[in-house]
């Protein structure tokens, strides 16, 4: 299992309930296909960089999870096909970083 990170910037034209509905199919993607869904960030309304289809503002949510690149490629696919979804960018964390953070914590 490797450790990774996704930040995913919902429209917020459409309603939050509709946005939770869309983060929780990503999260049972994720358990669905053998990972585990870690800290979940909600940062909130944020204005973007940049213009996205005509909007100017955004809601994010930072995601960390674990599991195989099986998980990360059925989590890219069902993040693609949502239409709350502006956005989104999934990384790779570093193990060592990962495992420093877990002691730090302990």
């Amino acid at each position: 299992m490797r450790p990774y990170e996704t930040m995913i910037v919902f429209d917020t034209a459409v309603d939050p309930q509709s946005i939770q509905v869309a983060l929780d199919r990503a999260l049972d993607t994720i358990r669905s296909n053998a990972g585990s869904p870690g800290n979940i960030d909600r940062w909130g309304k944020r204005p973007l960089a940049y213009e996205i289809n005509k909007r100017k503002e955004g809601y994010y949510v930072l995601v960390e999870f674990t599991g195989e690149p099986t998980t990360v490629e059925e989590l890219d696919r069902i993040l693609t096909l949502s239409d709350e979804v502006l956005r989104f960018k999934i990384l790779r964390r570093n193990e060592r970083a990962n495992a420093s953070r877990v002691t730090a914590q302990a």
